[in-house]
């Protein structure tokens, strides 16, 4: 929608295409027609008479028809981040890039905390749900930036072959969207392609390695085509070498960003200043950390930029605690290695999960989280792969297998995990799966979970915490 309009407001001949022909894209139809745009529905399989370009959502996967017609007749495919990169002007912000299977969001908000402490106009835009086509072209109300904190998805760096940032992090890799992208090679590739170009550094998690010990985010460094001068900057949570930001005794310090890497750390931040202090988020604040430091921000403006942030909700967000029993919303951990790093927060869990796999296998996140199962609650369409892991790695640990799909299949969730929890206990939804096969999105999920929390809470006369993210 945003890329027909734009288009069309910019004097090109627009055909937008829809394979659906219900009710959303007539609605979405209608707008565009009223606008001038000519939509077609109910085929997007072949190739609009007279196309010089196509620009596609992330609905497409690569080898749909419509992109092999395109490549027959020569017609190059664009996503919505390639369109806005080439439409941004000579006095253009540059971009601080940011991918990953995980922490996306939550690190692209830190980062634009951050920006904004040292003084910074920006914005935080891209795959969080801001429409870089809108920021670049200055649309209220964002008006004229001094840089842009981006998040990309594997997606959108799939179709964006012109973009060049001033500085890139992609923060893990795991395997997550197999089924649009053919194989974890595809996916790592569209990954990496965020370090092409890159000006002043290319962070990477230097944790992030492989069971057989390969590292995964700095062999897409490696492989990557930047301009000269550019530098690899890891970061670790633990003691960093030269060229990478760590943690040593509960410090952020930054050795990458010194005069003197050999000899000298500059600190930057306390554990304590990140909300909520997990491993995985102070992961994510070190690289907001490093994108920062490599546009010139000064250590003070780390410090008070992690201060000042606060993590969006669905993302380990406390929800209740009924009967000394905790009750924690992670709906946004909709694959193994979100769901992973939820598992690993907490002691003794009753675990609910399930959902759509999107081509992924539990066993490796199953076998991993084990011993900290007290219980599962299992749901949704994909639930026996979750099922089957259980039965081969955690076989002595209680699974209530739900069948209902309808609106109360949350509610009924909830109570069976509560059934299963112990005073200590924490009941985690933390699905390891997208939603879209019960709920219109992990949002929804979590809002149905927090609604027969508080529920339950009420039944038994408890009051609920306030929400709070810890994620």
């Amino acid at each position: 929608m945003p890329a027909a309009k734009v288009l069309h407001r910019l004097g090109a001949r627009v055909t937008a295409v829809n394979g659906g022909d219900g009710e959303g894209p007539r609605r979405q139809a209608a707008e565009l027609e009223a606008l001038g745009v000519t939509v077609r529905l109910g085929d997007d399989r072949t190739l609009p008479e007279g196309t010089e370009l196509i620009v596609t959502t992330p609905g497409f996967k690569p080898a749909s028809p419509l992109f092999r017609a395109a490549a027959e007749a020569g017609v190059p495919v664009w996503g919505d981040v390639e369109l806005a990169w080439r439409l941004r002007g000579p006095d253009a912000p540059p971009w601080l890039a940011v991918t990953g299977t995980n922490g996306k969001t939550t690190t692209v908000q830190m980062l634009a905390s951050i920006l904004r402490a040292a003084g910074l106009r920006t914005a935080a835009a891209g795959n969080i749900g801001v429409s870089l086509i809108d920021v670049v072209l200055e649309q209220e109300p964002f008006g004229h930036l001094d840089v842009l904190a981006v998040e990309l998805s594997s997606y959108q760096l799939h179709w964006a072959p012109s973009l060049r940032p001033h500085s890139a992090a992609v923060l893990n890799l795991a395997p997550d969207h197999l089924d649009w992208h053919g194989s974890m090679e595809a996916y790592a590739a569209a990954k990496g392609r965020i370090y092409e170009g890159n000006q002043v550094a290319c962070v990477y998690n230097a944790d992030d390695v492989a069971d057989n010990s390969k590292p995964r985010t700095e062999d897409l460094v490696r492989a990557a085509d930047v301009v000269e001068g550019c530098r690899a900057i890891g970061f670790t949570l633990g003691t960093p070498a030269p060229s990478q930001l760590g943690v040593v005794e509960g410090v952020l310090v930054d050795r990458a960003f010194v005069p003197d890497r050999q000899q000298q750390a500059q600190e930057l931040a306390e554990t304590g200043d990140i909300n909520p202090p997990a491993p995985h988020n102070i992961a994510n604040a070190l690289a907001a950390a490093a994108l920062a430091r490599a546009f010139g921000v000064p250590p003070a403006a780390v410090r008070d930029g992690l201060r000042a942030f606060s993590p969006d909700a669905h993302r380990i967000t406390h929800v209740a605690e009924v009967g000394g029993v905790s009750y924690v919303d992670d709906s946004k951990a909709t694959n193994t290695h979100a769901a992973e790093a939820s598992l690993a927060a907490y002691e003794s869990i009753v675990w609910i999960a399930g959902g759509l796999a999107k081509g992924a296998t539990f066993d490796e996140l199953v076998a991993k989280s084990a011993p900290r199962l007290r219980g599962v609650v299992l749901l949704g369409a994909d639930r026996q792969l979750i099922g089957e892991a259980l039965a081969r790695h955690a076989p002595d640990v209680p699974v209530a297998d739900l069948e209902r799909t309808d609106t109360g299949a949350m509610a009924e969730a909830v109570r069976r995990a509560t059934s299963l929890a112990r005073p200590g206990d924490t009941v985690l939804l933390a699905p390891a799966c997208a939603s879209m096969d019960m709920f219109v999105n992990y949002n929804a999920r979590g809002d149905a979970f927090a609604e027969a929390v508080r529920a339950l809470a009420a039944a038994e006369g408890h009051s609920t915490a306030a929400g709070h993210s810890e994620h």
